[in-house]
């Protein structure tokens, strides 16, 4: 049996190939959002308690191979990934998801760093999730607008929050950022099709564009499309 961490996009049609071939397989989801889309396939749902947790499951239940399609900053259960397969001895690839193309924008190390390029009075459209919202909790002289796929407290003195789920289209982010007087939009380089309307939408707008760099994971084996994960599971 294969065991896919995810919770992405990416993971879902993984898991629709995995399907699609008749291979053995479950797919992992953290269990962050309230109300998770309906799959047609198997799912556990929560963490493993670290990687000696992770190591410990893979034994159990026989895995026979691990995906790691997990979003590009969830770098704890990548990383733990890396260390309980080395454990477990079971063969791990890692769904890399290109970056967008961020010449032109602002390129900061860490969400610190992105709260800090904000400068006074900005109108910001802060699209990072709902867990990173804490380095920009403390700039009072700042007006947030953030979305998630779940409803979220308001932690600012000055801001909005939406609840929305992607994909989003270029027109609706448009019509957003101009009605909202968005100044700067604070995006991680997450990639993907889904959430990219904003990032072009903000060209488009003549939008500030602060972009948060990917954290460093260990080196493995990766691969770029579904179709490359999909033959190195039927290779194992």
């Amino acid at each position: 049996m294969i065991l896919v961490l995810g919770g992405t996009g990416d993971a879902h049609q993984i898991a629709m190939g995995l399907q699609g071939a008749g291979i053995d397989f479950v797919v992992s989801l953290a269990g962050a959002t309230r109300k998770p889309v309906e799959r047609s396939y198997a799912t556990r749902i929560g963490g493993f308690g670290g990687a000696d947790g992770l190591a410990e499951y893979l034994g159990k239940r026989e895995i026979t191979g691990l995906i790691d399609a997990t979003h590009p900053f969830a770098a704890n259960i990548s990383r733990s990934a890396v260390e309980a397969a080395g454990v477990a001895g079971v063969p791990l690839i890692r769904f890399v998801r290109p970056e967008w193309d961020a010449s032109g924008f602002r390129c900061v190390p860490d969400l610190d760093a992105a709260a800090r390029a904000l400068p006074s009075s900005a109108r910001a459209f802060l699209t990072v999730g709902g867990k990173s919202l804490g380095p920009f909790v403390h700039r009072s002289d700042v007006w947030f607008l953030f979305r998630g796929v779940d409803p979220m407290e308001n932690p600012f003195i000055q801001g909005e929050a939406l609840v929305q789920r992607p994909p989003f289209t270029l027109e609706s982010e448009v019509a957003l950022m101009t009605a909202q007087r968005i100044t700067h939009l604070v995006s991680k380089n997450s990639g993907g099709t889904q959430t990219r309307a904003k990032i072009d939408a903000a060209t488009q707008l003549g939008i500030s564009v602060i972009m948060v760099e990917r954290p460093v994971l260990p080196v493995i084996e990766n691969a770029s499309t579904v179709s490359d994960i999909l033959r190195w599971a039927e290779a194992i």
